[in-house]
């Protein structure tokens, strides 16, 4: 051993010897020598980009010197070093402007959560058991290598199946170029909200298929259908500030929000007012809009010429869509219906969005396509208060991730895993797993019998979950903090931003970058491969994609190429206001209709008379989030329930049913059942019952595990049929009380509703 190795495992000014009962030495504890040079007390910002939502908010983190537990040369010990402490929005950054929500601000627990894996698992037990023991970096990359090479060939490279969460940047071109060089089919980004639908729809109206970024700091009146932008949709920090400049940024003038949907959720409790309509109707609603302004001759001034033939597509639906006939079948009042076309009209810049459960339907293509033909008919589109797409920076278009036909994710990932018709022709044989957790997150019955029955399985991930814990060898990645991050956001921001950041502090364990690890990979595999992922590192990979950038200026003026790499880093990306988003050519009109659809439900009204909500959760979204303690001890904002799940029940319905707050209730669908506390929640429809997602997980760390109940698992396989997107909120299920329950609410009681809303 060599003097240098020897004094960093050497107890170095006072190692210390846990010690049990009997005085004998439990284990050895070292200090090692420290690794970075800080002035003790004083802090350093750097830059780094939150990857809690797909949102892509830039941060700063705020570095100190401090002791933490590490894992050095397989050993547990102690060290000085550079630790993150704090987590704030980037002041200069395009999306969020230094803002940043609860879920980036617990990012940080992340690195430090007691529960992350420290070095290279492989499986020693039976599937699924989660008995692993510790292997060698080098041992765990060569299992790799020797399996993937096995499958390099033609039929059998169909075999490979990759599972990511969504993500962006070159992580992304990373895995897709991964994937094609082996002659496998693309990387499956599976999250359980995902927004194919939406992206269809614009794509049909407006030629990108894209999420929409929404000017509201310029808005005199917003409707929005069904989408919490102020909670967990699209990009909610980025939306919470437009939104604030919205209502007080302007002087004597505030903009107007109207919220249509079946829940109150955290938008509708800020709106200046809040219509209830049953789930699916959205569609016949912004229908009903759009005939009365053409009616009675309402468009604004300023909009003149701009709907085209994208609203007179329309025109065989809109004659069934009058107020009258539109009460009938959503029981909004034709009168309610009158007055916003109205306000909508005579307000510009006024703008509707839809997102959410109203998408989440069989019938969800047509609600969007509705509401973007309303869009088109006030003239709000590509207009300031209005709705736009966020250009991606040159050359960049494939980091921003979005696809030349939109397919939805979760379509892919049944069919390959043969849980849809017909089977899939090449079974998967290797599946590569980084961060997603189909297990938990895929509704479908029998996913964890087919991913069990995969041959071999590896994960990237940095916890055990419902799907990793099948996995044959872990290589865990280094925390966001940990790594080199970048991302190029698909939404939030008015111009092109490209976000790039090199790693806030050293890692704390034995665990190396997942990108570093792809790259050597396919080093090791040689061929066309390696030609193709030539870089010898990420950061090499990085530098060579944002050098293009150079010579676009926009935020960063440099001389030389390494002044510029220096800016973006020190900046935490680039962003520039000048580049446009490249002009597509809508489709005709006809392609941007649909015959009018009316919404469709699993299970008969008869046997089960409740709609079901789903919904994302503000803590944890769709339950990647629920490892985290912060979050779980975060009250949810409108219930201010903490640590677990809750079955959300109108009062009306709860006092016919003999239901009482805080009573274990059982909901029941078709496809199974699932129990949790009874909340009483005047902002819920009357025929619908709601729960939070993120809770209910059988294997997440000690946090998660065991605490609530998962509401996706009692879904049915409904979908969207154009797109195979899972319309989540078109399942019906019916409730019993079964007994008491325990429900933690923040000061132990709901706090009296604030507010009266309309009521269909």
């Amino acid at each position: 051993m060599e003097r240098r190795d020897f004094l960093k495992i050497s107890a170095v000014g006072g190692a210390t010897a846990a010690l049990d009962a009997c005085g004998k030495p439990e284990r050895q504890l070292v200090r090692f020598i420290p690794e970075t040079d800080l002035i003790p007390g004083i802090a350093v910002w750097r830059p780094s980009v939150c990857v809690m939502c797909p949102a892509g908010c830039g941060t700063t983190v705020r570095v100190m010197e401090g002791e933490a537990e590490v894992t050095r040369h397989g050993q547990l010990g102690l060290i000085k070093m550079g630790l993150a402490k704090k987590i704030e929005g980037n002041p200069d950054h395009p999306v969020n402007h230094g803002k940043l929500c609860p879920r980036g601000q617990s990012s940080l627990q992340v690195t430090y959560h007691p529960d992350r894996i420290r070095h290279p698992l492989k499986r020693v037990g039976a599937r699924g058991a989660g008995e692993f023991q510790e292997v060698s970096w080098e041992a765990g990359i060569q299992e790799l290598v020797t399996r993937l090479s096995a499958m390099d060939s033609a039929p059998a490279s169909q075999g490979l199946l990759i599972v990511a969460r969504p993500v962006r940047g070159q992580r992304r071109v990373l895995l897709e170029n991964f994937a094609k060089a082996l002659g496998a089919p693309p990387p499956i980004f599976y999250q359980f909200y995902e927004d194919a639908v939406l992206r269809q729809a614009n794509a049909l109206s407006f030629g990108h298929a894209q999420l929409p970024t929404f000017d509201l700091a310029h808005a005199n009146y917003v409707l929005c259908f069904g989408a919490d932008f102020l909670g967990t949709w699209n990009s909610p920090v980025a939306q919470n500030v437009a939104y604030g400049e919205m209502r007080q940024g302007r002087p004597n003038v505030r903009g107007r929000l109207v919220q249509i949907e079946a829940r109150m959720s955290a938008t509708g409790a800020n709106a200046d007012q809040w219509i209830a309509a049953p789930p699916g109707s959205e569609g016949f609603i912004a229908l009903a809009l759009a005939q009365v302004m053409l009616a009675e001759n309402l468009r604004p001034a300023s909009a003149a010429g701009q709907a085209g033939a994208l609203i007179q597509g329309w025109a065989t639906g809109l004659k069934d869509a009058t107020p009258e006939k539109v009460e009938r079948k959503t029981g909004v009042p034709a009168a309610t219906l009158r007055r916003l076309a109205h306000e909508l009209a005579a307000n510009p810049p006024a703008v509707v969005i839809i997102g959410g459960a109203p998408l989440a339907q069989a019938n969800g293509l047509f609600n969007a396509l509705a509401v973007n033909a309303l869009n088109a008919l006030l003239g709000s589109v590509e207009q300031p208060g209005g709705l736009t797409f966020t250009p991606a920076p040159p050359g960049m278009a494939a980091a921003q991730g979005l696809p030349a036909q939109p397919t939805s994710a979760y379509a892919s990932l049944r069919a390959r895993l043969g849980l849809s018709k017909p089977a899939p022709p090449s079974p998967p044989q290797l599946l590569l797993l980084d961060g997603a957790n189909p297990v938990y997150a895929l509704p479908d019955a029998g996913v964890k019998e087919a991913i069990a029955k995969i041959p071999f399985i590896a994960s990237f991930g940095n916890f055990v979950d419902e799907t990793s814990v099948f996995a044959d060898l872990i290589l865990p990645d280094h925390t966001p903090l940990e790594s080199w991050m970048d991302d190029v956001p698909e939404s939030g921001s008015l111009e092109a931003v490209a976000s790039l950041a090199p790693p806030t502090m050293k890692p704390l364990h034995h665990t190396r970058a997942m990108p570093d690890v792809l790259l050597e990979v396919a080093q090791k595999l040689g061929g066309n491969v390696s030609k193709s992922l030539a870089w010898t590192s990420y950061e090499e990979m990085l530098r060579s994609a944002y050098a293009p950038l150079q010579k676009d200026k926009g935020s960063i003026q440099a001389s030389s190429a390494d002044e510029f790499w220096s800016a973006a880093r020190k900046q935490g990306g680039w962003w520039s206001s000048k580049v446009v988003a490249p002009g597509q050519q809508p489709p005709t009109a006809g392609a941007a209709v649909r015959a009018v659809q009316q919404a469709q439900f699993a299970g008969s009204a008869e046997e089960f008379p409740f709609f079901f909500l789903p919904y994302e959760s503000q803590q944890f979204l769709d339950g990647s989030l629920a490892n985290l303690p912060w979050l779980q001890e975060m009250p949810e904002v409108l219930s201010t329930v903490m640590w677990g799940s809750w079955v959300e029940i109108n009062p009306a319905t709860a006092n016919r049913l003999g239901i009482e707050q805080g009573d274990l209730v059982e909901v029941s669908s078709a496809r199974g059942s699932v129990r949790a506390p009874a909340l009483i929640f005047p902002g819920i429809a009357p025929d619908m019952v709601a729960m939070p997602a993120g809770q209910g997980h059988e294997q997440y760390t000690r946090y998660a595990t065991g605490r609530g109940a998962n509401p996706f698992k009692i879904l049915a396989s409904v979908v969207e049929p154009e797109t195979g997107s899972l319309a989540w909120a078109a399942t019906r299920v019916k409730i019993a009380r079964v007994g008491k329950g325990k429900l933690a609410l923040f000061g132990g009681s709901l706090r009296e509703w604030p507010r009266e809303f309309e009521k269909r």
